[in-house]
């Protein structure tokens, strides 16, 4: 496989969180060279629609885009997102309809009524003590997620959708997201990489890789950020003091990104046969 000529890579740290605009989503871009990545838009609160539309129309040409969120539900261990459910999907695409179809009248772009259904809710863990007949233990993992505990990083379910490191809420708002970009970008590894090409990330990664240890990833301060930029080949970010960990995990990973995307191996994870890649996706940096 031939890896694109990207000329700028993106992050997105998303939200899956009540309301017309998140303070979790932060978007951050970077060029060719070794500048810091810049916020695209500082200061400002964003949409999720408002994402999807730079993704759509803002975004500039040749941008390999990073979204922070589970494209896909586990599906391998059982042959199904929804085990004894007749409207389960047979593969990712069809996930990302049924999830934008039962969840039309959400505002905002939100999946409230998806997990609310009272099929679907059988395999969610969600808040109140609820927990489906079907969700056991910590919950199902995608095969990618059983990859990146062989890395040392420590997934969690995307059908949990309680406490703080749960990434259910944001992997189900941004269904509808990839549902809308769905033959408009081209989203890896659903479909091969174009000149801009949306990938899954999972942001520890990049913290990780900047020198951080696992359980003190996040950064809040610009000095800790940039001593993270610097270790992976970026120049540091300006200034000092506090920022929110939304933003620097939108920075950092861009960075990343830029300093790995050239990596064909990183394209080709051994484990993500077409079965997998069609059904579960992957995250980008997983081997």
């Amino acid at each position: 496989m031939i890896v694109p000529d990207f000329a700028h890579w993106a992050a997105i740290d998303w939200s899956g969180a009540v309301g017309p605009r998140q303070r979790g989503i932060a978007v951050a871009i970077c060029s060719a060279g070794r500048a810091a990545p810049d916020l695209v838009r500082p200061g400002h609160i964003w949409s999720r629609t408002e994402v999807c539309d730079w993704l759509l129309n803002a975004m500039p040409a040749r941008t390999l885009v990073g979204l922070d969120l589970g494209a896909s539900l586990p599906f391998v261990d059982y042959g199904a997102y929804f085990p004894g459910w007749r409207e389960s999907p047979g593969d990712a695409r069809g996930l990302w309809s049924l999830v934008e179809r039962l969840c039309a009248d959400d505002p905002h772009l939100a999946a409230t009524s998806f997990v609310d259904h009272a099929e679907a809710a059988q395999h969610f863990r969600r808040h109140g003590g609820r927990k489906g007949a079907h969700f056991t233990g910590r919950g199902r993992l995608r095969l990618t997620e059983e990859a990146q505990r062989g890395q040392g990083l420590n997934p969690y379910s995307n059908l949990n959708l309680v406490g703080a490191a749960q990434v259910g809420k944001s992997s189900l708002t941004g269904m509808r997201v990839l549902h809308r970009l769905d033959g408009r970008l081209p989203i890896w590894p659903f479909d091969p990489p174009g000149p801009s090409t949306v990938v899954e990330i999972y942001t520890t990664i990049a913290a990780l890789a900047g020198g951080r240890v696992k359980g003190r990833a996040k950064m809040r301060t610009l000095e800790d950020l940039s001593a993270a930029l610097l270790a992976i080949g970026s120049d540091p970010a300006s200034g000092a003091g506090p920022i929110d960990d939304h933003k620097s995990d939108a920075l950092l990973t861009a960075a990343w990104l830029r300093a790995h995307a050239h990596r064909a191996e990183l394209w080709r994870p051994a484990a993500m046969t077409p079965h997998v890649a069609a059904t579960e996706g992957w995250t980008f940096g997983v081997t």
